[in-house]
């Protein structure tokens, strides 16, 4: 009976997280109309969250598609089929590894970020003083973060699959040789807008799940240091588990 008890009362827990993610996530898309008359305050949040993880998103790019160069040739070399490279390494970029990798590099350096940042202001009371003085920090905090990360995540996701192109081409053009024009005329030929529709859902998707578990954690870390440490933690660990389940729900919704 106590095993029954305790399930039920993680049940119960988990229920009133959802809920209140839930509901944290609706008071944020009630200041989004409000957001649009400041709009100072999103694009602060874009260079915080997008410009500033550019670095960290271009070399995993790069290497990530030099990587894939390398491993695709030795694949498709047993089968005569090198000039096929392009292909797979951009379905594989566009469908897949640009949206996962650069998600799962979005949490481990905008997500900490913006959780330890909220989490700080928690601990030191700006959080309440803000409530004070009649200003929401649900609006002046929270919501612009939670907007900037979802319209940087997409912006990132590009920038990633076209570098991780970049990689492919120098890898298996430059140097082991693949014909230049066989590369890119069969990789346009075919890759079709649906193909580039699913890497925009799922950019979308996960920038939104990102963001949202980032602030969320910050605006409820408990405002102690290890209580912002925990948020911090939390932030990376819940963003990269939702990320992969989230990519398995919508690859088989789009297959």
């Amino acid at each position: 009976m106590s095993q029954v008890a305790e399930l039920a009362s993680n049940l119960r827990e988990f229920v009133r997280m959802v809920g209140a993610v839930v509901l944290f996530l609706l008071r944020m898309l009630g200041q989004i109309p409000r957001l649009i008359a400041r709009p100072r305050l999103v694009v602060e949040q874009i260079y915080n969250t997008g410009a500033l993880s550019l670095v960290i998103v271009m070399i995993c790019g790069m290497f990530i598609g030099m990587v894939i160069g390398l491993q695709f040739y030795d694949i498709l070399a047993r089968f005569g089929s090198e000039d096929a490279i392009g292909v797979g390494a951009a379905l594989g970029l566009l469908k897949e590894l640009g949206p996962v990798v650069t998600a799962l590099l979005f949490a481990g350096r905008a997500g900490t970020a913006v959780a330890s940042e909220i989490g700080l202001m928690r601990a030191t009371d700006q959080l309440s003083a803000m409530e004070i003085m009649a200003v929401d920090p649900i609006m002046r905090v929270a919501a612009p973060r939670f907007l900037g990360g979802i319209i940087a995540m997409p912006l990132l996701v590009a920038i990633f699959i076209a570098i991780g192109l970049f990689g492919v081409q120098l890898v298996a053009v430059q140097q082991l040789g693949v014909e230049s024009n066989s590369f890119w005329s069969q990789m346009r030929a075919a890759v079709g807008v649906d193909d580039v529709v699913d890497g925009i859902v799922k950019s979308f998707v996960f920038g939104v799940a990102c963001s949202l578990v980032a602030v969320h954690e910050g605006f409820t870390a408990i405002p102690t240091a290890e209580g912002v440490g925990r948020a911090t933690t939390r932030t990376v660990v819940i963003s990269a588990v939702l990320t992969l389940i989230l990519d398995y729900m919508l690859t088989a919704v789009m297959l």
